[in-house]
């Protein structure tokens, strides 16, 4: 079971060539994440809806984009076909690694006209007449959208997808691309760290690094989306301090010979589709410059490594882990262990 993903701008052609391909492909199936979309007004209050300006942005359309195409090859096998515009690359983590914790791999094909011809072929795109936002609004969506799909282009795009340059090709000669592209290999599975997904609460031990400046080491997974502090899981008959600095070794190079002191342990409340578990945070201590500057990021799980101050960081974990990052600090500066729920100090 495999996803061939066809990505790129609004009016790039995905979804007809998709269609093509589906033909050249052996056991092939269709799956437009746009009818998901076009459910969640059946799903969700108007009002909900009415916050935000794109599906993609609603973590439910994320979710069931991922749970939707593993039912599929679950029932139906083969390879799914699935034409839809990421430009966002935490959306790419997060689906692209909520198919792979399932063992499916994806095969990422960008469409990649040049934006001379991506803008005629917007402006010659043919809309359902009964779209009720209107033809106008339809075109001035794509067009508004090739801004970010370029920033997209230059920041990671281009090194995550295989581009097919669809400038002179017609739908069915893309799809012959993309077929003997995938067929040959040359589009390889996205090279994602296939976390198998909990069925329980889990313990995991994170580390947090410091420089000689005091800022914190902070890393950025491939697998999911926003950045996260070096650790991980810990695994059965394993001491959580020894665990992360296992996973810190693993992830970063770094090897710590002392153990590291607890700082934070907080308790993360099951949010379904997650099952929550404790969460402890360890102080790994000040790196030296030289251990600094060695720090690397080995295999595929991590794509980029930072330090950060407590205000930076505010502004690339998520609210739950910038709280246990916040209160860890407070912790070390104050040389005793802390007790969180959900990211707050309690007893």
């Amino acid at each position: 079971m495999t996803v061939v993903w066809i990505n790129g701008a609004f009016g790039a052609g995905k979804t007809t060539t998709a269609r093509e391909l589906i033909d050249l492909i052996p056991n092939s199936t269709l799956f437009d994440p746009e009818v998901v979309g076009a459910a969640l007004p059946y799903l969700l209050p108007p009002k909900h809806l009415a916050e935000v300006g794109d599906y993609q942005d609603l973590p439910i359309w994320r979710r069931l984009v991922i749970d939707t195409a593993a039912a599929l090859l679950g029932e139906l096998g083969g390879t799914l076909v699935v034409p839809m515009t990421l430009l966002r690359q935490e959306y790419r983590d997060e689906i692209f690694g909520g198919l792979a914790a399932r063992r499916i791999p994806v095969r990422h094909v960008l469409l990649a006209p040049a934006e001379t011809i991506l803008r005629e072929r917007i402006a010659k795109r043919e809309i359902p007449p009964d779209l009720p936002d209107g033809e106008m609004r339809v075109r001035q969506w794509s067009y508004d959208h090739i801004e970010p799909y370029r920033a997209a282009l230059a920041a990671w795009l281009t090194g995550d997808a295989h581009p097919v340059d669809t400038s002179d090709l017609t739908p069915y000669e893309t799809a012959v691309r993309i077929a003997e592209a995938v067929g040959s290999g040359d589009v390889a599975a996205c090279d994602i760290v296939q976390t198998p997904e909990p069925t329980a609460e889990t313990l995991a031990a994170g580390v947090l690094l410091f420089d000689e400046h005091d800022r914190v080491l902070l890393v950025d997974p491939t697998y999911k989306p926003g950045w996260e502090f070096p650790g991980g899981v810990v695994e059965p008959g394993e001491a959580p301090a020894r665990a992360g600095m296992r996973e810190v070794e693993e992830e970063t190079g770094v090897r710590l010979e002392d153990v590291p002191r607890l700082l934070v342990v907080d308790w993360e409340r099951p949010t379904p589709p997650g099952y929550g578990g404790l969460r402890l945070l360890f102080d790994g201590g000040r790196l030296d410059s030289a251990a600094a500057a060695g720090v690397l990021l080995p295999g595929p799980e991590l794509r980029a490594w930072r330090f950060v101050t407590e205000e930076e960081a505010a502004h690339l974990l998520p609210p739950v882990r910038y709280e246990r990052l916040r209160w860890a600090l407070r912790a070390r500066e104050r040389g005793s262990a802390l007790y969180l729920e959900a990211g707050i100090p309690v007893g």
